[in-house]
């Protein structure tokens, strides 16, 4: 299994890093525009295997896409990430040539390849994408249920104080501040509904603080999240490279 990540930034390094200490790939090649970066990331990164125990072999590549010949997973994270006080509309602009270019140079390389689209506004570039590359709509997979999920599972756990693993949660609608829907009412602690264990007042706090964590973490930082981004992305891929047969809220073209 080779899965290549575009964009050796912050969520794709931490992508990356997760994907080799889990194993899941053989090969993981991180490829960046910026001269020799990826290629700094990839070598600190594989520094740490005999500590961590993991023998993935990691790549880093400046834009050559040649490297990323033959993957099976290709995630895309490349672009600008946001600012205090952005939305992710705001990135459209930039984001989208970016993301045209970069598709169609991993397709001319791995044509078979399933693509994993990160890069904000998340939902407009995997329609984007989609559209494009003209690829059934099945290859084309927008990552950001998979992370508000996360955000959402972790509050429910800090108003619980239960451990997260043991809550069940779900986000579907679009990956933004006022699309996003949290399920509460289908929540779940180890099979009890988080309904019957939080006031209606919480869990509508529990939400609302779900659908702009993004959007805090980025006024406490400075820039976009990255470890917990970087975590759903490898679970995604994770499930697709072995066929876990999991359930993601993803963005995806339904007819």
């Amino acid at each position: 299994m080779k899965v290549t990540i575009v964009g050796a930034g912050n969520v794709g390094s931490t992508c990356a890093d997760a994907i080799a200490f889990k194993r899941i790939a053989s090969e993981v090649v991180l490829l960046d525009i910026k001269e020799k970066f990826a290629e700094g990331k990839a070598l600190d990164m594989t520094q740490t295997s005999s500590l961590l125990g993991f023998n993935t072999k990691i790549v880093g590549s400046t834009n050559d896409y040649a490297k990323t010949a033959g993957s099976d997973v290709v995630v895309i994270t490349s672009g600008i990430p946001r600012k205090p006080g952005m939305t992710r509309e705001e990135l459209i602009g930039v984001n989208a040539g970016i993301v045209k270019t970069v598709t169609s140079n991993i397709l001319e390389h791995s044509p078979d390849s399933i693509i994993v689209i990160v890069s904000n506004p998340m939902d407009t570039m995997t329609y984007l994408t989609l559209k494009e590359t003209g690829l059934p709509k099945n290859r084309i997979i927008g990552m950001g249920g998979a992370l508000d999920s996360a955000r959402f599972r972790t509050y429910l756990s800090l108003a619980l104080n239960k451990p997260s693993n043991d809550i069940h949660a779900m986000v579907i609608g679009g990956h933004g501040d006022t699309t996003m829907i949290p399920l509460t009412r289908l929540a779940s602690y180890n099979g009890l509904k988080i309904s019957d264990l939080l006031q209606e007042s919480e869990l509508s706090k529990v939400a609302a603080d779900t659908m702009v964590g993004g959007k805090t973490l980025t006024g406490m930082l400075g820039t976009s999240a990255w470890y917990a981004p970087g975590a759903a992305v490898s679970s995604l891929v994770q499930s697709i490279a072995c066929n876990h047969m999991k359930i993601f809220p993803c963005s995806a073209l339904l007819n």
